[in-house]
């Protein structure tokens, strides 16, 4: 039997602890070590039985480990990363990649000049539901995509905010924190976005960033799409509300996507497809429904399990560097559409060298 995968945890917080949970749950993986700077949490990996470090180079010139997972503030992610990658070791970022997409361009370059592993984390492309989703719409299945409705609407308590200082500010708004995934996910699901329109309003809680957001999304294939995302509204129609992903979250019945096709439309999660029974398409005519069947996984398992295997060379990442900074570019257009009014066509844009930028996990 050949022995797990040795992977070092950087950042021991909320999301680092989730990390830890899952790749315990993973026969193929084990922790090397957790990186962390705050003495605290520090000390609460060493409770666990845990090798601990305060600084990632040390630890990477002490421990060989195969891989190296960053559950960092995004802004340490870009130098964090090339330290990885000049020890040449794989590593697995967390969502999103950078704070500027031309920073993670360079981040890839390095990683494919030294021939080292990259993956972003938008671990939800490991949910079992979303590849039941995929596998739907790629069959036809409700022919082709003409448009996508995508909610993203929840209500952070106080506290949530002053635990963290940078959760105040400008750029660390539900845009960059929250709307990243649900973008990610529907660049997966329609397809490539070509152009974006988007408008914010500012915090109501006196912060100095927004907290409800809205897009227009034209897609290269000719759809449209339309997202909203705020974290003070009090809702049932978000992915955490309605995915089950995270049991923290309290579980409703509700959808947070509607895609609509030429032939039929699917929601998401609960998977339910409408079309017409009769295959007559005319607006006068019974529509009938079923649910797919899907997997019932935790996707965060299902990502360390992926890593481990593009360590040992034997699949490819779910999820790529290149993936990931699409996704950032997206989300970069959102913020300078909405900042200046201006439509951003991301084919020629560059919206980062207006200073947008991504912020926070």
């Amino acid at each position: 039997m050949r022995p797990p995968v040795r992977l070092i945890i950087v950042g021991f917080g909320l999301v680092g602890r989730r990390h830890a949970e899952a790749i315990r749950l993973c026969p193929g993986a084990e922790i090397a070590a957790v990186v962390e700077t705050d003495a605290e949490a520090r000390r609460a990996a060493g409770d666990q039985g845990l090798s601990t470090f305060a600084d990632l180079g040390d630890c990477l010139d002490a421990d060989p480990a195969e891989g190296c997972i960053l559950s960092t503030p995004n802004t340490v992610h870009v130098e964090q990363a090339m330290m990885c990658i000049a020890h040449g070791v794989p590593v697995l970022i967390e969502k999103p990649i950078a704070t500027r997409s031309k920073d993670a361009e360079a981040v890839i370059a390095a990683a494919q000049a030294a021939h080292v592993p990259l993956l972003v984390g938008h671990h939800r492309r490991h949910n079992p539901l979303i590849q039941r989703a995929k596998s739907i719409i790629d069959a036809g299945q409700i022919g082709t995509v003409r448009a996508v409705q995508a909610t993203c609407w929840f209500y952070k308590p106080d506290d949530y905010f002053e635990a963290a200082d940078w959760r105040r500010r400008q750029g660390a708004g539900p845009v960059a924190v929250n709307l990243v995934h649900d973008v990610d996910l529907i660049r997966h699901l329609c397809g490539e976005i070509s152009s974006v329109r988007a408008a914010a309003s500012p915090s109501a809680r006196g912060y100095d960033n927004e907290d409800v957001a809205s897009a227009l999304l034209e897609f290269d294939n000719g759809a449209i799409g339309t997202i909203t995302v705020s974290d003070s509204i009090v809702a049932p129609w978000s992915w955490e509300m309605t995915s089950r992903e995270y049991p923290v979250y309290p579980a409703t019945s509700e959808n947070c996507y509607m895609i609509g096709g030429s032939h039929g439309s699917l929601s998401v999660p609960d998977l339910r497809l409408w079309h017409y029974g009769n295959g007559a398409r005319h607006w006068w005519s019974a529509l009938s429904t079923t649910t797919a069947k899907r997997e019932t996984t935790d996707p965060l398992v299902n990502q360390i399990r992926n890593f481990a295997a593009v360590i040992r060379g034997e699949a490819e990442p779910v999820v790529s560097g290149e993936e990931g900074t699409r996704t950032l570019k997206v989300i970069e257009a959102i913020q300078h559409s909405a900042a200046t009014g201006e439509r951003v066509d991301l084919a020629g844009s560059d919206p980062h060298e207006n200073g947008s930028t991504a912020q926070g996990i």
